[in-house]
């Protein structure tokens, strides 16, 4: 029987803070690329073009108000300003093997939801992160490597816009 790796705990980093206890959840990004349909004469069908990757967005949840860093970069005019970093230990209950994983985003806060305040209550605040950069690491293998204004995209090593950088003489 086989058993999945579980994600047994996380942390959260942002911009060099440590938000350990602070962050209850996270949603990761989706990594879509941008597909147009095409159909040309002769063809029996369409085809899906890829045009490039997708807008990426990471929503998050952080437990109360006073998150260290999290409001110094809100409106800032670099679209890089922000930088989270997400630890997380996937484990194995079938061998109890660890299996580290980091996701590391470089973006803008878009909203920061204030949400609801109550006395005695756990307020959270909710955070949509517009990303720039995007890194996948697992057990210290880089899997997805996307940097849009630097025109990179690397998969398991293989950068797979070095041709077009070359052809487009960047």
């Amino acid at each position: 029987m086989a058993l999945p790796r579980i994600m047994k705990d996380f942390n959260a980093f942002g911009d060099g803070n440590n938000w350990q206890g602070m962050i209850p959840s996270l949603t990761l990004p989706e990594l879509a690329r941008r597909m147009v349909e095409y159909e040309g004469g002769g063809m029996d069908g369409p085809v899906e073009v890829d045009q490039g990757q997708e807008l990426m967005t990471m929503e998050w949840t952080a437990g109360g108000l006073l998150v260290d860093g999290l409001f110094d970069s809100f409106g800032s005019p670099v679209h890089d300003a922000a930088m989270l970093r997400m630890t997380g230990s996937y484990e194995s209950d079938e061998t109890g093997e660890v299996i580290p994983v980091e996701v590391v985003v470089r973006g803008r806060h878009k909203t920061i939801g204030m949400g609801e305040a109550s006395k005695g209550d756990n307020n959270t605040i909710s955070v949509t992160t517009t990303i720039s950069y995007y890194k996948l690491t697992v057990d210290g293998e880089e899997i997805i490597e996307r940097d849009v204004p630097g025109y990179v995209f690397k998969v398991r090593g293989e950068d797979r816009l070095e041709k077009r950088r070359r052809a487009l003489g960047l």
